[in-house]
């Protein structure tokens, strides 16, 4: 199915080309992962004070295989990956240039009472075997999971560096999360709730981002982080790209990463 959609959204990339003309008027969208969207927006809000002339857009999330399908398809110009490309992508003529490291993040809703859990305890309550807050010293309270897709990004950086996660079955109780803020929005409104995604500095306010094993997300010994990447197809830059790119690499935007808890990453 997920090759389909590529197929058909590449077909209809060849009626929707960009002229010198239509690019003008369009300005630029910048499209797909809704991991490090408010960081991004924030670096965009820059962008935009120094390019006033520019129209940017930088809309929700469409995932990390969508803004891929669009840029291959030459539909958007410039996408948004918290992934790595695969062979198969890149043969599209691809283009790949990381920003920003982002931290995964596990975050509950406040009604919990927990600031932070052991990975033993993680993994048992994502499998199920804790069913209540107060088995982990929280509240008196049910565990309401919420989990993401398996093609995620943060789902597969956990896999890959928390421990348990490589393997872990999740409980047939959690509940799938379509895109980051999804996840985001059901822990801020659901008591008892527990999901993950990257981390951000606003996740601070109205969430517990929890400490893994006495571990902050911001912290040097935490394992698991996203790489926030821009593509764009090669042979299709032009000047609107060109500042948004170059602003993404300047300091003033290296500070904005650092502001929202992101790393910078060198050129």
């Amino acid at each position: 199915m997920k090759a389909l959609t590529f197929a058909l959204v590449l077909s209809l990339g060849a009626l929707l080309q960009h002229t010198p003309a239509a690019v003008a008027d369009s300005g630029l969208k910048v499209v797909g992962t809704g991991d490090g969207l408010e960081m991004l927006r924030e670096i965009g809000n820059g962008f935009s004070a120094s390019y006033p002339d520019i129209e940017l857009s930088i809309p929700p999330s469409i995932g990390s295989g969508g803004g891929i399908a669009a840029v291959s398809s030459g539909a958007e110009r410039l996408g948004r990956v918290a992934r790595p490309l695969k062979d198969s992508e890149v043969q599209y003529g691809l283009i790949y240039l990381p920003i920003a490291r982002i931290p995964s993040a596990v975050f509950t809703h406040p009604s919990t009472g927990i600031k932070g859990l052991t990975s033993e305890e993680l993994v048992k309550i994502y499998t199920g075997e804790v069913t209540n807050w107060a088995e982990v010293g929280g509240a008196d309270l049910r565990v309401r999971l919420v989990r993401r897709e398996d093609a995620d990004s943060t789902l597969q950086v956990l896999r890959g560096s928390m421990p348990g996660w490589n393997d872990l079955a999740f409980s047939p109780r959690s509940k799938t999360a379509l895109t980051t803020q999804d996840a985001i929005s059901s822990a801020r409104e659901v008591e008892g709730a527990i999901a993950f995604g990257p981390y951000s500095l606003p996740l601070e306010d109205g969430l517990n981002v929890l400490e893994i094993d006495e571990s902050h997300p911001t912290d040097d010994s935490y394992p698991s982080a996203v790489t926030l990447a821009l593509i764009y197809k090669d042979g299709t830059m032009d000047d609107q790209m060109k500042a948004f790119i170059e602003y993404a690499q300047s300091d003033k935007a290296r500070s904005q990463i650092r502001d929202f808890g992101g790393v910078p990453v060198l050129k």
